[in-house]
């Protein structure tokens, strides 16, 4: 590992929101819910090495807050924050919501 790379933990939330996803993908169809958690566990995984590639959060962003970023792995979003050397998964959320309620009230 080098120097700049950062070491990427998943909130429990963030933990029980791809279990939820995977569990209700998984009902219909158990090989598309294995593609959809490894697509997303890869981009969060690919994280560590570019942990500001993503965006800041739009809907956050609208009210100053600029400490949290996100990538898209359609159509889930992807929710992170980074500080000193760790990197923190705190949502997996279906953009195709609206979201912006559920995400000033995890974070505000």
């Amino acid at each position: 590992m080098t120097t700049s790379e950062q070491h990427g933990f998943w909130t429990q939330t963030a933990q029980q929101d791809l279990k939820r996803i995977i569990e209700y993908i998984a009902a219909d169809n158990d090989l598309q819910a294995r593609r959809v958690y490894l697509a997303i566990k890869q981009k969060a995984d690919n994280l560590g090495q570019m942990p500001l590639q993503g965006r800041i959060v739009p809907e956050l962003r609208l009210h100053s807050i600029l400490i949290y970023r996100e990538l898209i792995s359609p159509p889930w979003r992807i929710i992170y924050k980074t500080e000193e050397n760790k990197l923190w998964v705190l949502a997996v959320i279906d953009g195709r919501r609206n979201v912006e309620d559920l995400l000033l009230e995890r974070f505000l």
